[in-house]
């Protein structure tokens, strides 16, 4: 099996075999851009080496031929004194995961090549200065040093001889940085500090190999879903040397804003530095502007690159660059990460430029990006003063208590607080930190720093470069100017301005929400470019979608909301949620009557509430379907817990106090209704049958309202949906109870209606048998919420607290199966249900209105099993009318089939 290939092997459509990294340098080899010569090692080798512990002698054979070839092109020889090689090992899996893996830089050097660099370049403090790079990466990557321990030993230096930082130090300090490094390393290890430069390129790999199960790689991979059997290739490259000179230095370059999507070149450029040193915002870098002012021919260069890359790709480009001795280099390029608003704005404007079809632009664009643009922003309509300003890195307003450390701002994130993590910079190791907080703050760096490219992945709010602040981690504050903030004090970061606030900053609605909650045209002067995006790009996609979305609404005031976020009908009105909140009473009521005669009292003074409610709702989506499903309630949501009343009984009995009548026979049918597992008990059909004037007191509610709308000029279509139906029988007895009650309920009237009763097909029996429900059932909607719970025996209050974040994180699930269908084994009920209730009714309708239906990967699933209506809450509503569309176009289909599958051969 071949493991290794050369760059001019391959293009960007070998991501699989050759990584993201590798596929897009072997594009630019194709097209003749200034790429440092290199081999990659694939992504086959990474599952081999994870799954038999080692570099085999067939992969090492290769990587030794490999070089002997990258030596005849460069003209330089690999450990040679005279004249070295040096090379950089990076990781690159197909998915662009920045900053989650390892690299290490000027593996070549040992003692000896480091005096015939200084010989070669004249410079021995270049020579020195990539030496000591060399045994730091080498040191924390392969040998596990902690980075703190570094950091240490170069404060020690830096204070003995009197430099305030590396790059001020003499050649004496880099020398002795370098030797207190290997004793350091020697220490840990137990080893002395190997000399062999062959021994540190295959160490180098391996180290790159094993953080493909790092814990921040693992992380990163379950947050972005990306699935844990793919391994990372690995990139052995030539290197070139922003460092050497005062005409050399490295940048990072976006062909459009990633934060903003504005057209214009943008990126940061660091004089004299290597590529790690901007992505680590250690030096606040220039802008491109800067570098066209001071180096325009390197700058002429540049832009012609980049706009032949952003060409050749379609697209946004990242594209990282080195400049040595004033001769441009491309290290990478890959399509640019971006914020939502950036996603929305590019994608739309590359339509215009003729250089992607509306299609393609809506398939660039997704539903969680468009919640990230409803998510609220600051008022800051009022005259509120920050305390100081950085680098816009990542739009969003983000509100939370300051945390100066990781671990600590995700253990405060888990206790229910909200963070705003505020570093020096951020590294990879702070990746825990990042995904806990609502945004972050770096006092270093830029628009391509650690922190920023990661908060723009992931959607979090960040403010970088913020300069003004100074950050003092053993105090746990930070000043800014007079004025000292400590950990656990409120502040707020405007990721869109950079600006910084002390406190809370109120909030107002987002362009976007106000769009589409019809406050504001897209077509008026005011709505700024991503409306009429996200305008352009919706009307798209509700023009070829075929899946309808409807609402879960369970009031008026959230029928109207969701017909005007563009709902197109509700499937999904819980009629239980109607009895909560003051309304409770009814059902406590209902419980504690002694007689049928008292029973039948509290129902009928629920059935003109439950009028009213209809009434509101049918007016609200006139013309639209509305799917009322008949009283679900555990009983357990309603009635006080056994527990508590037990205790409050016998604290009573202990201390001679008088118990109520109401309090007693409240506590006798707790203790007589009480049920192990309520989820599991009385409730849905059951209870209808046991108490079916329940049932029948709502389907007439249902007809008066349907009349009263009727009479005020209004189309009311509604339809009764029976709760957790398990068999064919129960299905027939309370449907033939149901249309007695609703035959009755219009006589006299003139009117007739034949409200369609369909069931929802929460239990797998149902959904393996329904050829023989669908002979009762008017519809069926599928309930994957408590579809989900019953398959995997997961009681969903009790796991997401317990063991289902364990299970995450070993990569046992990967992902909350609540949160996105399980489509291997939830998906195959509902594949199974639909296909035998198609079989007997080919029209037959078919939805879902579990929390799944406002999923984007779900709303995949449900488009290419051909149900016809997926319901979802009403600020989910825009998100499914997006994916809807975006399903037509692209196929996710085979992404998630193999939810348990995937786990067990991913790699270990």
């Amino acid at each position: 099996m071949k493991f290794v290939y050369p760059f001019s092997f391959g293009d960007r459509g070998k991501s699989d075999l050759l990584g993201g990294k590798g596929a897009n340098l072997a594009e630019m080899v194709s097209i003749g851009l200034p790429v440092p010569p290199g081999f990659t090692i694939t992504t086959q080798a990474c599952r081999e080496f994870l799954w038999n512990g080692k570099i085999t002698q067939e992969m090492q054979y290769q990587i030794d031929e490999a070089l002997k070839e990258l030596e005849k092109e460069s003209g330089k020889k690999f450990g040679d004194a005279a004249n070295p090689l040096l090379v950089s090992v990076r990781s690159g899996a197909k998915f662009s995961m920045p900053g989650m893996m390892e690299t290490v830089l000027n593996v070549g050097i040992t003692p000896e090549v480091a005096k015939g660099l200084a010989k070669q370049t004249d410079n021995s403090k270049f020579a020195w200065e990539t030496y000591r790079r060399f045994i730091d990466m080498y040191g924390r990557t392969v040998c596990n040093l902690p980075p703190s321990q570094f950091r240490e030993i170069e404060n020690e230096i830096l204070t003995n001889f009197g430099a305030a930082d590396i790059q001020s130090l003499s050649l004496a300090g880099l020398q002795a940085i370098v030797e207190n490094y290997k004793k350091a390393i020697e220490v840990q290890t137990g080893n002395s500090f190997p000399t062999d430069p062959r021994e540190h390129l295959i160490r180098s790999v391996e180290a790159v190999f094993h953080s493909w199960n790092s814990e921040r790689a693992k992380l990163y991979r379950r947050r972005e879903r990306i699935p844990s059997d793919l391994g990372t290739a690995v990139n052995i490259q030539a290197m070139v040397f922003g460092n050497l000179s005062e005409d050399s230095g490295t940048g990072v370059a976006f062909t459009r804003d990633p934060a903003s999507g504005e057209r214009g070149r943008y990126g940061d450029y660091l004089n004299r530095a290597q590529g790690e040193d901007v992505v680590a915002g250690i030096r606040t870098p220039m802008s491109l502007v800067a570098l066209k002012e001071q180096v325009p021919r390197v700058y002429a260069e540049l832009d012609i690159i980049m706009e032949n890359l952003e060409n050749h790709y379609r697209d946004l480009c990242d594209i990282e660059f080195t400049v040595e001795k004033g001769k441009l280099w491309i290290l990478q390029t890959r399509v640019g990460k971006r914020t939502a608003e950036a996603a929305f704005r590019i994608a739309t404007q590359l339509v215009d430029e003729g250089k992607i079809s509306l299609e393609e632009a809506l398939k660039r664009t997704t539903g969680e990006q468009l919640a990230h643009l409803m998510f609220p922003q600051f008022d800051l309509s009022r005259t509120i003063k920050p305390i100081t300003i950085g680098i816009p890195a990542s739009p969003g307003a983000a509100v939370g208590e300051v945390c100066l450390d990781s671990h600590r701002a995700f253990d405060l994130a888990k206790s229910g607080k909200k963070v705003i993590l505020v570093r020096h910079e951020t590294s990879p190791d702070d990746l825990v930190g990042m995904v806990a907080a609502e945004g972050v703050l770096t006092s270093r760096g830029g628009k391509t720093s650690h922190a920023a490219v990661v908060a723009r992945g992931m959607g979090k709010t960040a403010v970088c470069g913020a300069e003004g602040i100074l950050i003092d981690e053993r105090t746990n504050s930070f000043t800014v100017g007079d004025h000292t903030v400590q950990e656990g004090e409120i502040i707020s970061i405007d990721g869109s301005t950079g600006n910084v606030f002390l406190g809370k900053v109120p909030v107002i609605a987002s362009p976007v929400s106000s769009y589409l909650e019809g406050r504001l045209s897209a077509h008026a002067d005011e709505a700024s470019p991503v409306v009429k995006a996200v305008d352009r790009l919706l009307r798209y996609a509700d023009e070829i979608r075929i899946l309808n979305v409807r609402a879960n609404a369970d009031t008026p005031e959230d029928a109207i909301r969701s017909r005007i976020l563009g709902a197109e009908g509700v499937g999904l009105c819980r009629t239980e949620h109607m009895f909560l909140g003051a309304k409770r009473s009814y059902i406590e009521r209902l419980v504690l009557a002694e007689n049928e005669e008292d029973r039948m009292s509290v129902i009928a003074e629920m059935e003109p509430l439950q009028k009213t409610d209809f009434v509101g709702i049918l007016m609200a989506m006139s013309g639209l379907p509305v799917t009322v499903r008949l009283l679900d309630p555990p009983l357990h949501e309603f009635l006080p817990p056994l527990v508590t009343l037990n205790a409050e009984m016998a604290r009573a009995e202990a201390v001679g106090d008088a118990v109520s009548p109401r309090d007693r026979a409240l506590f006798n049918a707790v203790k007589r209704l009480h049920e192990t597992n309520p989820m599991l008990g009385l409730r849905g059909v059951r209870l209808g049958i046991l108490i079916p004037e329940l049932y029948k007191m709502q389907v007439r509610a249902l007809v008066d309202a349907f009349l009263e709308v009727s009479n005020l000029g209004h189309n009311p279509l509604p339809e009764v949906m029976i709760p957790l139906v398990t068999t064919q029988r129960e299905l027939l007895h309370l449907r033939t109870a149901l249309e007695d009650e609703i035959e009755k309920a219009f006589v006299g009237t003139g009117r007739k209606l034949q409200i369609p009763i369909g069931t929802m097909i929460e239990t797998p029996r149902a959904a393996i048998t329904s050829r023989r429900i669908v002979e009762y059932a008017d519809f069926f909607s599928f309930g994957t919420n408590d579809l989900t719970q019953l398959t995997w025996a997961f009681s969903r209050d009790d796991v997401e607290s317990s063991f289902l974040p364990r299970y995450l994180d070993l990569e046992l699930l990967p992902f909350n199966p609540f949160e996105s269908l399980d489509q291997a084994g939830v998906g195959l009920l509902l594949m199974t249900a639909t296909e035998q209730a198609r079989q007997l009714r080919r029209d037959f309708k078919i939805g879902v209105c579990g929390e799944h239906g406002g999923d984007p990967r779900s709303i995949h699933f449900f488009h290419e099993l051909g149900l016809d209506y997926v319901s979802c809450s009403p600020f989910r509503i825009p998100i499914a009318r997006l994916e809807a569309g975006r399903a037509v176009l692209v196929s996710h289909l085979n992404e998630d089939t193999n939810i348990v599958e995937s786990s067990k051969s991913s790699v270990s």
